[in-house]
């Protein structure tokens, strides 16, 4: 069966409204401001770990996790909430294409136990923080409400 061709970006991008894809723009915009000043605090070489992506990729997981149950349990209504924190300013801050590349780079310096290493680390520290911070943010939520 033919697959229906997709519709042209500008297409789906008019879908989206304004205030969203300004919302994602600034978000973005900030994100990606944290994150340069995490890579100036935390510079990194080839073949050494990168804890300036380590740090974003785990602090953001943490903060994805707290948005999520936040946005969608606690205020589900503020619309511009995901937009502007979740995907700009998160989506900003972590770098999961900087990660792929700095296992690249660890690998073609030879550092190859590092970059297996780096790679299931931060793999497994941003998925283990979002899990914390949907599970703290839970339990405070009951906490306070009762």
């Amino acid at each position: 069966m033919p697959e229906s061709p997709r519709p042209p970006l500008r297409h789906m991008l008019r879908a989206v409204s304004r205030p969203a894809l300004a919302a994602v723009a600034a978000g973005g915009a900030i994100g990606a401001l944290a994150r340069y000043g995490l890579g100036v605090a935390f510079p990194a070489s080839p073949g050494s770990f990168d804890l300036g992506t380590f740090i974003a990729n785990t602090v953001g997981g943490l903060l994805i996790g707290i948005l999520m149950i936040t946005v969608t349990e606690v205020a589900p209504g503020l619309s511009m909430i995901r937009p502007f924190v979740g995907v700009g300013i998160l989506g900003g801050f972590t770098t999961f294409s900087t990660y792929i590349v700095d296992i690249g780079r660890a690998a073609n310096a030879g550092a190859t136990a590092l970059a297996v290493v780096y790679a299931f680390a931060t793999m497994a520290a941003a998925l283990l923080a979002a899990a914390a911070g949907m599970y703290a943010t839970r339990r405070l939520l009951v906490r306070g409400r009762a």
